[in-house]
């Protein structure tokens, strides 16, 4: 597998289908999704709820796998690689953000942030310096010593905003970032995950219901009836 990302469109996904088996029914998610976001930019797909939006996110993500097309990440396809070889994919390339946090209890934010690091294989040194840069991203280094019992969900949020990223992968995927905070929260955690992705050269993908979180997204999608489209205004 080549861990190289090319320039150019980062993502490129060719008629994406994906079907789910319900009892006698056979519900069709994805109907043939053709996907092209450039490197560097921010994406923003939209729609009604079990319209499928997590469902591409985590095949772009691959997390899941799809029934039919194919699935580049620059310059090279996801959809034909191993399980071994997604794992790898996950760790290097990928940085995941969910609508809950998934924050570790009885690790402080900082070692939150580090843990993927660690797994990777990455110095501990190497793996602190970057834990604190990416607390300070997120303005929040006067609380790398508290445990996510010790924090707000803002502030949980933002961390896991920071540990994305950790292992300076090409590409973030946020599915709901904000659907569990108030107004206030999501406001902040919305303005530092695109501010983190950009001051890092970051391709952000976020899947969300809330407008104002699209709206700062330079590339605006929306998924109905299987078939993404731009949004319309």
């Amino acid at each position: 597998m080549n861990d190289g990302i090319s320039k150019k469109n980062i993502i490129r996904a060719e008629n994406i289908v994906k079907n789910y088996i319900s009892g006698t029914e056979t519900l069709h998610i994805l109907k043939g999704i053709n996907l092209e976001i450039e490197e560097g930019s921010c994406a923003a797909i939209s729609g009604q709820s079990g319209s499928g939006k997590s469902t591409l996110l985590n095949i772009l993500g691959g997390l899941d796998r799809a029934d039919e097309g194919k699935v580049f990440i620059g310059n090279y396809e996801i959809t034909s690689l191993s399980e071994k070889e997604l794992a790898i994919y996950r760790s290097k390339q990928v940085g995941f953000i969910f609508q809950f946090h998934y924050l570790l209890k009885d690790f402080t934010a900082l070692e939150n942030i580090m843990i993927p690091a660690y797994i990777a294989g990455i110095k501990k040194k190497d793996a602190l310096e970057r834990a604190r840069s990416l607390l300070a991203d997120v303005n929040l280094e006067d609380r790398s010593g508290h445990f996510p019992s010790q924090l707000s969900g803002g502030e949980r949020q933002r961390v896991a905003v920071a540990r994305s990223m950790i292992n300076d992968p090409a590409l973030i995927l946020a599915d709901e970032p904000t659907g569990n905070l108030d107004p206030q929260n999501s406001d902040i955690v919305t303005e530092l995950l695109y501010s983190s992705a950009q001051k890092r050269g970051k391709t952000l993908v976020v899947v969300t219901h809330d407008r104002k979180v699209a709206d700062k997204a330079s590339v605006r999608l929306h998924l109905e009836n299987g078939q993404l489209g731009e949004m319309q205004f």
